[in-house]
């Protein structure tokens, strides 16, 4: 198993920027790829961004693309996911997730191995 700790969220104003932090600990050797997903109020949980741990692949939403990087310190077990030109609708609970098959974060998120406790991102209007 694997934890993960997110850090990162905030208040900040629409056209604003956040970073986010995912530092995984623990039996880090068995995962493959790292994502991010966020819930809205009132809505589904959603996928955002995932990273091959090794080798740096890297897959978004279209809802975020040209605004959100994912990246990864291997040296550092961590994952990051810089939000630039934030808007009111990027409001949610972000968690970071890892599992050992891509496809799992595809198509079975419920079955990915491990999750972190989520951060708030609040982007006012």
């Amino acid at each position: 198993q694997v934890r993960l700790v997110e850090s990162g969220g905030g208040l900040v104003q629409a056209g604003g920027s956040l970073r986010l932090s995912c530092a995984a600990s623990g039996r880090t050797f068995s995962s493959y790829v790292m994502g991010w997903f966020r819930q809205a109020p009132g809505k589904e949980r959603e996928f955002v961004a995932h990273i091959i741990w090794s080798g740096s692949s890297t897959y978004y939403a279209d809802s975020v693309k040209g605004r959100f990087t994912i990246s990864r310190d291997n040296a550092k077990n961590t994952v990051y996911l810089q939000m630039n030109s934030l808007k009111p609708e990027d409001t949610a609970v972000y968690y970071c997730a890892a599992d050992n098959s891509v496809a799992t974060m595809f198509y079975r998120p419920a079955e990915i191995d491990s999750w972190g406790q989520g951060t708030q991102v609040t982007v006012s209007s």
